[in-house]
């Protein structure tokens, strides 16, 4: 490849990236409107620790720090309670950057989304801080933009999912408008769903994973539903509550460690994101089923787009004998 066309290759790289920041700046907004200006500490800590992470690996690869390391800072950022404290934002997002992408050579060859990596691992390592340190969010205007942080004495808040699990009754006003305890970037479920059509419409993330993820969760967790499963809330209350709408039109669409060969290779790829939400929160210990669900999907993914391959080329050539 010569020396223009690996730049032309960075230019197309760059410009999704650049459209999934502008997508991911309002809910920073929102996050801010709700949590106070803490939260914009912990944007600062993870965009600098997440920049030097890859920086250090791109050195020794001897490449470029790409646009595509904010993306996954963002997004870290966004799936943090508002009272995480800054050395567990600092550690998830180090580890989720190192272990998530760099170690397999930088962009373009992880094999798992960097965000829900680093997540995943201080949801492991730091329980506590992960699952029960919530507040409830500032409500009129100028919300928290007055504010530092909201109501400290509250940090034990129950979030959506773990109240849909304790039999309480969500108001869907309040899930769809942000007015509930949660992490930063996924309580406002109607602005995550503009922001996500946005990805769409610019042809950033891919409608069939998005389709295929909702579509699975809506018919497994219905079948819960009419069953009386103990604890199964209706679908709509379940896409609406916890990161779900967040971690399919922002993670599940990465177009990196997402199923990418075959449109059919990627309705599997959402299907089984969903079904695995709706499994985990229904039947293991963690409310929370998002993170774990994209990881599995994101291991299967290479050996879905292989066998597609194969399929398709033993097809072509039954077709020419």
């Amino acid at each position: 490849m010569t020396l223009q066309q690996k730049k032309k290759s960075l230019i197309q790289m760059q410009k999704p990236m650049k459209q999934m920041l502008l997508a991911l700046s309002p809910l920073v907004l929102a996050s801010i409107y709700f949590f106070g200006w803490r939260t914009l500490l912990i944007f600062g800590v993870v965009n600098i620790v997440g920049f030097l992470a890859e920086y250090l690996f791109a050195r020794m690869y001897g490449k470029q720090v790409s646009l595509a390391v904010f993306v996954t800072n963002f997004i870290f950022a966004l799936s943090l309670p508002p009272t995480i404290p800054l050395y567990i934002a600092a550690v998830g997002i180090a580890f989720g950057v190192i272990f998530g992408k760099m170690v397999f050579g930088g962009f373009g060859k992880n094999i798992f989304n960097p965000a829900i990596s680093g997540r995943a691992f201080i949801y492991i390592s730091f329980g506590y801080d992960l699952t029960s340190r919530f507040v409830p969010p500032v409500r009129g205007f100028p919300g928290g933009f007055s504010l530092w942080l909201p109501n400290v004495d509250a940090v034990t808040k129950a979030t959506p999912l773990v109240a849909l699990k304790n039999g309480e009754v969500m108001s869907r006003l309040d899930l769809l408008f942000g007015n509930t305890a949660g992490s930063m970037g996924e309580t406002f479920a109607l602005l995550i769903i503009i922001a996500g059509l946005y990805l769409v419409i610019k042809k950033t993330a891919n409608w069939r994973i998005i389709t295929g993820s909702l579509g699975g969760y809506a018919v497994l967790q219905i079948l819960f539903w009419l069953l009386g499963v103990s604890g199964a809330c209706d679908p709509v209350t379940g896409m609406l509550a916890g990161s779900l709408l967040f971690g399919v039109f922002f993670c599940a669409t990465d177009p990196v460690s997402a199923s990418q060969t075959t449109n059919s290779g990627r309705w599997i790829y959402g299907i089984f994101i969903g079904f695995m939400i709706a499994l985990i929160r229904q039947f293991s210990i963690w409310p929370e089923a998002v993170t774990f669900a994209i990881l599995l999907a994101n291991m299967f993914a290479p050996l879905l787009d292989y066998l597609l391959k194969e399929q398709k080329k033993r097809k072509k050539e039954r077709a020419k004998v």
